[in-house]
């Protein structure tokens, strides 16, 4: 059994070690979770990109709204993992020369850039595919409804009425330059904050959550969910690629309408820190225990990569 920290508070909690231990303690149940086996260029491709490090920031919110609501690490963890496969599928697809183009992603060459194309692709649907085979097949101790809603919410984040369709859209604003707000934050709250806040709402649901948690979770995921895209773009105009560990610029490359283009940089900025507040008092009535992911959302408008 992995220990929990339900003990810490607002006095004493340390954000860098918290972060740091349930890091320490997903890439462990990641090594586990994918071995190499025949054909394996594709295990190999699949394993390039999972361990390739990174936040690991979706694991750790599903397994921090797990123990908010009274739940085990323990039950979380096969969710949590899904959801860095989903998540890795999203970065090798996105990293392709059909989407973004990108050569870099986390400090060294990206998917296709090591293995070609081809085996890109097969290795991010793969990624895909595998995610919900292991959640149910390695989920433990929760009856079968938390696991089938848990399935459902992730399978909704991935597709059309969520990731896939703010890259949709997101491709045909390429170029424009009529592109609104309100199209702006369709397109990152389905291509960014949807998979966040299915990391959140999976770990409560998987918890015992009832339907005002559930929906107090939702809209302080949704708001941290916005404010990390918000960040992201300052990010690409503000930090060097030695920083970010991936290409800078890549916006303005690709004539994308950001937040920092519609607002300026200040006003983006605390555009986040609103929404980091509005997330914030969403926990308000969980005490003590609410503390990992008050952290987390300060963490989301503190961070430079």
């Amino acid at each position: 059994m992995v220990s929990t920290d339900s003990g810490r508070n607002a006095a004493t909690f340390d954000l860098p070690a918290y972060l740091a231990e349930r890091r320490a303690q997903v890439e462990t149940a990641l090594e586990r979770s994918l071995p190499v086996v025949y054909p394996e260029t594709i295990y190999e491709s699949m394993r390039y990109s999972l361990m390739a490090g990174g936040k690991r920031l979706r694991p750790i919110l599903c397994l921090a709204s797990c123990e908010l609501v009274g739940g085990s690490l323990d039950i979380a963890m096969p969710t949590a993992c899904a959801l860095e496969m989903i998540h890795t599928m999203s970065l090798i697809h996105d990293d392709l020369p059909s989407m973004d183009d990108d050569d870099y992603r986390r400090g060294r060459l990206t998917n296709h850039k090591v293995y070609g194309e081809d085996v890109a692709i097969l290795a991010g649907d793969a990624l895909l595919a595998y995610a919900f085979e292991f959640i149910v097949r390695e989920t433990k101790g929760v009856a079968p409804q938390p696991v089938l809603s848990v399935v459902q919410r992730l399978g909704k984040a991935v597709g059309a009425a969520g990731l896939v369709g703010g890259q949709i859209v997101d491709l045909a604003s390429e170029g424009q330059t009529d592109v609104t707000v309100e199209t702006l934050n369709f397109i990152h709250m389905h291509k960014t904050a949807a998979l966040l806040e299915a990391s959140v709402v999976s770990g409560a649901v998987l918890g015992g959550a009832d339907e005002i948690v559930v929906g107090q979770l939702t809209r302080y995921a949704q708001r941290i969910g916005l404010a990390f895209q918000i960040i992201d773009d300052v990010l690409d105009i503000t930090s060097t690629p030695e920083e970010l560990g991936k290409s800078v610029g890549k916006d303005v490359e690709a004539q994308k309408i950001t937040y920092p283009s519609l607002w300026g940089l200040s006003e983006s900025k605390q555009q986040a820190q609103q929404l980091i507040q509005e997330a914030k008092d969403e926990l308000a009535s969980f005490g003590d225990r609410r503390q990992p992911l008050v952290a987390i959302a300060d963490y989301i408008t503190a961070r430079t990569n």
